[in-house]
């Protein structure tokens, strides 16, 4: 017709097809969601570390604050509040954004009243409580974030997504433990931590411009103790009526032990070994930003072309294998290309392992309590991990060292391979998958 204007092309159409899948809406919209998840868990992991470190807390009580990220561990407790509660006035932009925009406030919020916490080593409870209400602010967020991020995604999206939130995630938490490190060296914590709580907003940006998504599955309106009961309940009792759901729920429990007690230790490793903030900022946190990148990189592409369940094997192996190259780094001493070939290593087995393993996750969660079923299993998945950091940790460094220490965490993780591979065999990974992963736009499960 004369007078009508020709659609726009597409800026991603000239992109390469194996890129080209990063690039659509949901998936980039989990990169920003990725961004805002990260930081919180790095203000009260390695940056609290760094920050009671440095104000002479002793080693024990430093580990013993990975507790409070525990918190993170309990959210399925109140994740089904996230699922079926409607929020006044703001609930009118959707069920999940208006969580999203409650949820990134209390974040703020928590993150500023950490700045004005002192660490005193006579009286480290104030500094407890700080880092608790920062670790359930986040928490809550995450579960708005992850139940927001899977729903968007289609099947076919689930590896590209996984991989932009990977993205974003490190991006997160890496530039605000950099920021925070750079900022506190200069302007002192309070600066330091003020700055790092502009993290927040990309996910509700996101949110705001995406819009509420369409695989969302809104409760039905319940009223009465009993149906609220029900609405608790459910997204549990639907994952455990389903064949093998045990054996899956053991998996996720013990398959990442070795490695979240290896991580949460790195940065009293580096401090006994004598490396400066500055040192720290460039190998930890610059270089292994990169080569987690990389992995993120990696394990898309293998992701693609292996298929999921080859792929989150071999990233199993590999995560399990990097923590011998901390116990070599703690025997060669204060090296710095010791440090680069470390976390270059872990890094790079994280950030492949990040996507794969995520994605499995995600497709593993039923529609109709998205965000309940992955709260559950992300609670899951580090919560022996951080337990023993907090309780265990610090004194089985000072009994046995550092490399018996890494040594020790190999092991750890060896069974969570083994299980996996079982599940593999016998065709439970297949057996596993919810609608998430099988329900979308052509049909596409997420297997493979």
């Amino acid at each position: 017709m004369a007078g009508r204007k020709a659609a726009p092309a597409d800026w991603r159409a000239d992109l390469p097809d194996g890129v080209r899948p990063y690039f659509e809406n949901a998936p980039l919209a989990s990169f920003a969601l990725g961004l805002s998840s990260g930081f919180p868990f790095a203000m009260i992991g390695a940056t609290l570390t760094s920050r009671l470190k440095q104000d002479g807390i002793d080693k024990a009580t430093i580990t013993a604050f990975a507790l409070a990220i525990l918190v993170y561990n309990l959210k399925f407790l109140w994740a089904w509040i996230i699922d079926g509660v409607k929020l006044p006035i703001l609930g009118r932009l959707g069920q999940r954004v208006s969580w999203l925009i409650v949820a990134g406030v209390l974040v703020v919020a928590a993150v500023a009243n950490m700045a004005f916490t002192q660490a005193d080593p006579n009286n480290i409870w104030p500094m407890v409580t700080a880092a608790i209400l920062v670790g359930l602010a986040g928490a809550t967020y995450d579960i708005v974030i992850d139940g927001y991020r899977i729903e968007i995604l289609e099947p076919r999206q689930l590896g590209y997504g996984s991989g932009m939130s990977q993205y974003g995630w490190r991006i997160g938490s890496a530039g605000a433990g950099a920021v925070a490190l750079v900022l506190a060296a200069r302007f002192g914590w309070e600066v330091a931590y003020l700055a790092c709580a502009l993290f927040a907003l990309p996910a509700i940006l996101a949110g705001l411009i995406l819009g509420e998504p369409e695989r969302h599955r809104p409760p039905a309106e319940r009223k009465g103790i009993a149906t609220v009961l029900k609405s608790i309940w459910g997204p549990f009792v639907e994952f455990f009526q389903r064949q093998g759901a045990v054996i899956v729920l053991i998996f996720i429990l013990v398959h990442k032990v070795g490695d979240t007690l290896a991580n949460l230790t790195f940065r009293l490793l580096f401090d006994d070994l004598g490396f400066t903030n500055d040192e720290i900022a460039f190998y930890d946190v610059a270089l292994g930003f990169f080569a987690y990148m990389i992995g993120v990189f990696i394990g898309g592409m293998l992701y693609a072309r292996m298929g999921m369940k080859r792929s989150v094997l071999l990233s199993l192996i590999l995560m399990a294998v990097s923590n011998l190259s901390f116990a070599a780094l703690a025997a060669a001493g204060h090296s710095n290309i010791g440090m680069a070939g470390a976390i270059g290593f872990e890094n790079i087995a994280s950030g492949f392992g990040g996507v794969v393993v995520i994605a499995y996750f995600s497709a593993l969660t039923d529609l109709r309590f998205t965000a309940a079923q992955y709260a559950l299993i992300s609670a899951g998945a580090s919560i022996l991990g951080r337990f023993l950091t907090g309780t265990t940790a610090g004194s089985l460094i000072e009994a046995m060292g550092y490399v018996n220490f890494y040594l020790l965490t190999t092991l750890i993780a060896l069974p969570g391979v083994f299980i996996y591979w079982w599940m593999m065999r016998t065709g439970l990974v297949d057996r596993s998958i919810g609608t998430a992963g099988t329900e979308g736009e052509g049909g596409e499960e997420a297997k493979g």
